[in-house]
């Protein structure tokens, strides 16, 4: 008998598939087709479990497809783009192409012992010419659709590091890198015209059925439907051109309580004032320099300055309200200006306490009497309420009780007939910005003309490739200091000119790489046959952290490739079911230096003993379980020794086996070897029946249980139910083991036992194939299927419970009459024992469920 040795079996089973072409995906109409994919990585240069689990899920659901008799598509890339490159360069003086080639390398040759099932011959990297010259072709067909614009915005800009920073890192107003403080400046950048889709995007949510429910709802609140007043207050005493200030509002039904009107500090009035009146100007100058997240601005202090104009209320215009520069108001929301109602709004009420202006209460919830609005503004989730009822107290819509919806559009609709204004419906969501001042991404395939304006470049011109002789040296992007890469001919007239030096966000490249695994070769984006065929991806795996951004942005872009031609109508939704999985967590291992700063350590580096763990040297080392593996913490589980140690089986099965997968599943070196022990014993069962003969009893009863573990696991797995999948073949191992059946019935259900293990454990399923002597490949084989028949129980097994606790079981044929099973009950010794001579009271027979003694 041999043992299981899997550093011998998985290199030689990995080549037998590559031999055999067995993951090659060609295009066949003759075979339905199923295309899984993994969210792809960033080349990093180290993959860790939490990759593993990600990967080995979508690789069980491609194996299983593909036994099943699907054409399967599961390929690989890798997301290469992007700060951590430009970083690396800086730090070592080396380059992003060279960093993030060899990081592809190192991943490559990590994931490959793992025998995913991917066709490796569709890998590419963003970071490909191939790829983002074809990225720069769908930009100029973007352009040419419209949905591609430029225009003034304002951003953050790092004046250290010279780059727009997203709003991510502003971190305390400075940036995360060079720890400068931000600005907030005016800068002209590209946008995709994202918000022109908002309401489709938002609708086609409900089409989404095998997406989670929390994905749908975080980008329902994201895109943010609202319905709303858009109108204007006139100003008294304003600059020319400035006579009305609009405004637009969710919450009309607060407008008697308006005690001012607030403008953001780069709104046109304000720009305005800033260049006579220096006060002006240095608030504005600081006001600038906050963050622009929803959460940074709740959180800094509300400051204003008072203009001194004013504004004339709509319905009472011997009312004028001033007009306040504030610095919680963005100019890419709304208007970039709105009324404060402090009694009703906690953002406006401080504001309004700071400045001293008045709180004057519109309404109070139902059955209270008007008071101080301090008394309830703190309370009143009940004014910005769908639901809550509520007695208007300074209203134009009477006294009636409404909630909060109805309340809304009664001031809609007396706004509207008094001529003030219009409802109307917006949208949360903004046009996507696109352009980044760096070098390490896409260039933007256009070139600057003094006399042509903003020439898109020729296609056949593409791709503009990024020139590899930079240094980074000196802070900014070098593409603005490459004069050779810079300054080109105008495509349309010839004459001197600039190319555009800021490159495209990563989102975009990660935004259709999807459609790309279709055709990666091909010299357009995508080649419509091949599209038609395999797309769309019938299965998404991926990080609850991109729900709302890179999935938003995906769907965007299939929408902009259907329309200029690139994708079928079917793909305008991209993805037809999602899943997202959990993390993997690892405790984390600290001790402390001199200053008590923690200091991390490996897994590898730390003993474990009675719960405690130590050091090489000794020292104990402080424990903080189930964390997040970060590289930052050092708690990252490094497969390579995992495979070295156990093999990729052993780590397979251990991530898809401990926990659902949509929880988190917290890595052990003890649950590690459990599983390693567990392979173990299921080759030596195997191998022992392959070399047994001869003859057996109970064949049916094995069988039978053969067909329910192939029904059991099949549902398991068709329901992204792993772990109960693995529990199924647990049992089913045990049955095996423990089974009487002759050796024929023994080798079909091994057989079995093979095949429903190859999907999560494939090494170890191809080499108990051999050792039964079967033909072909095991994960070239069909899936089993199950005997209906052989579901149908034939005996039950009651448990018998005397006085509430279980004392016997036994087993009785499923139509056993209720009198036969009473009888057979009593008659246990079990019962005997338990009932010790007195006669039962009462005897509950529950067919097919149990039987109840009270004695």
């Amino acid at each position: 008998m041999t043992r299981y040795a899997p550093n011998e079996i998985e290199a030689k089973w990995q080549k037998a598939w590559d031999d055999a072409g067995l993951f090659k995906a060609v295009r066949d109409t003759s075979r339905p087709k199923y295309y899984v994919l993994e969210m792809f990585p960033y080349p990093s240069g180290r993959i860790h479990i939490g990759h593993v689990r990600n990967y080995t899920m979508g690789d069980v659901v491609a194996r299983f497809k593909a036994a099943n008799g699907f054409n399967v598509l599961h390929p690989m890339g890798f997301d290469a783009f992007g700060m951590p490159a430009e970083n690396a360069a800086m730090a070592s003086g080396g380059h992003p192409k060279e960093w993030t080639y060899n990081n592809i390398d190192d991943m490559v040759a990590q994931m490959k012992p793992m025998g995913f099932s991917l066709d490796w011959e569709r890998m590419f990297a963003t970071c490909d010419p191939e790829y983002y010259g074809q990225q720069q072709a769908l930009f100029l067909d973007f352009l040419e659709a419209g949905l591609v614009y430029r225009k003034n915005a304002v951003v953050n800009w790092d004046p250290v590091d010279m780059t727009v920073l997203a709003n991510e890192q502003v971190i305390d107003g400075k940036g995360w890198r060079s720890g400068a403080d931000v600005e907030r400046r005016e800068l002209t950048q590209w946008f995709f015209k994202i918000s022109d889709m908002a309401g489709e995007l938002l609708d086609a949510l409900e089409g989404l059925e095998n997406w989670p429910a929390k994905v749908r709802l975080m980008q329902e609140n994201w895109i943010g439907r609202s319905r709303g007043l858009q109108f204007a207050f006139s100003t008294v005493d304003a600059p020319d051109g400035h006579d009305r200030i609009e405004v637009y509002t969710t919450r009309p039904d607060t407008l008697m309580g308006a005690s001012f009107v607030g403008i953001s500090p780069d709104h046109p009035l304000a720009k305005v004032l800033e260049r006579d009146n220096p006060d002006i100007a240095a608030f504005c100058a600081e006001a600038r320099k906050g963050g622009t997240t929803a959460e940074a601005i709740e959180k800094a202090e509300k400051l204003g300055f008072d203009t001194g104009i004013t504004c004339r209320h709509p319905f009472d215009t011997s009312l004028e309200l001033p007009v306040y520069i504030a610095n919680f108001i963005l100019m890419d929301y709304g208007t970039g200006a709105i009324f404060g109602c402090p009694a009703h709004d906690e953002r406006d009420h401080e504001f309004a306490k700071k400045y001293g202006l008045p709180i004057k209460a519109v309404f109070v919830p139902e059955g209270e009497l008007p008071g101080d609005p301090d008394d309830f503004v703190q309370d009143a989730a009940l004014v910005a309420p769908k639901d809550v009822e509520a007695r208007y107290v300074l209203g134009f819509a009477g006294e009636e009780i409404q909630t909060g919806t109805q309340a809304i559009e009664t001031a809609i609709d007396f706004c509207e007939a008094n001529g003030v204004g219009q409802g109307v419906t917006k949208y949360r969501l903004r046009d996507w910005g696109l352009s980044r001042q760096r070098y390490w991404g896409c260039p933007i395939p256009v070139v600057h003309c003094d006399s042509c304006g903003v020439v898109p470049e020729k296609k056949e011109n593409l791709p503009v490739q990024l020139p590899d002789d930079v240094s980074f040296d000196v802070p900014g992007n070098p593409l603005d200091r490459h004069p050779t890469w810079r300054d080109v001919p105008c495509p349309n007239c010839g004459k001197p000119a600039q190319r555009e030096t800021d490159t495209m966000d990563t989102f975009v490249d990660s935004s259709w790489y999807f459609a790309r695994f279709t055709a990666p070769r091909a010299d357009t984006p995508t080649v419509m046959e091949d599209a038609e065929y395999w797309m769309n991806v019938d299965q998404y795996i991926g990080g609850i952290e991109h729900a709302i951004l890179h999935l938003l942005y995906s769907r965007f872009f299939a929408r902009g490739m259907q329309i200029t031609g690139h994708l079928p109508e079917k793909s305008k939704e991209p993805f037809n079911a999602l899943f997202t999985q959990g993390m993997v967590t690892h405790a984390i291992f600290q001790t402390r230096d001199a200053n008590g700063r923690p200091v991390y350590h490996y897994p590898e580096d730390v003993e474990l003993r009675d719960g405690k763990g130590f050091l090489k040297d000794g020292t104990e080392v402080e424990i903080i379980p189930s964390a997040k593996m970060s590289k930052s913490k050092n708690n990252v589980v490094d497969p390579m020794q995992i495979i070295e140690s156990y093999g990729a089986d052993t780590a397979r099965w251990f991530v898809l086996s401990d926990s659902p997968p949509e929880r988190d599943v917290e890595w052990t070196a003890a649950g590690a070897e459990a599983a390693f022990k567990h392979l173990g014993r299921v080759h030596r069962i195997v191998s022992e029946i392959a070399a047994s003969d001869g003859d057996g009893t109970g064949d049916e009863e094995l069988l039978r249980e053969m067909h329910k573990a192939i029904h059991d696991v099949t549902m398991g797995i068709e329901s992204f139910g792993f772990n109960a999948a693995i529990a199924r073949l647990y049992g089913f191992t045990n049955t095996l083991a423990k089974s009487k059946a002759g050796a024929a019935a023994k080798k079909q259900a091994a057989k079995a036992l093979a095949q429903l293990m190859q999907p999560m454990t494939p090494h170890l399923s191809e080499d108990l194939w051999a050792a039964l002597g079967l033909e072909g490949l095991c994960a070239a084989a069909d899936w089993p299927k199950a005997d209906e028949a052989m579901l149908v129980d034939d005996v039950v097994t009651l448990p018998i419970q005397v006085n509430g606790k279980r004392r016997a079981e036994i087993d009785v044929p499923k139509d056993m009459d209720k009198a036969e099973v009473e009888k057979r009950a009593l008659a246990h010794d079990a019962v005997q024992r338990a009932l010790d001579g007195a006669a039962p009271k009462k005897v509950i027979v529950v067919p097919g469920r149990i039987v109840n003694v009270v004695a």
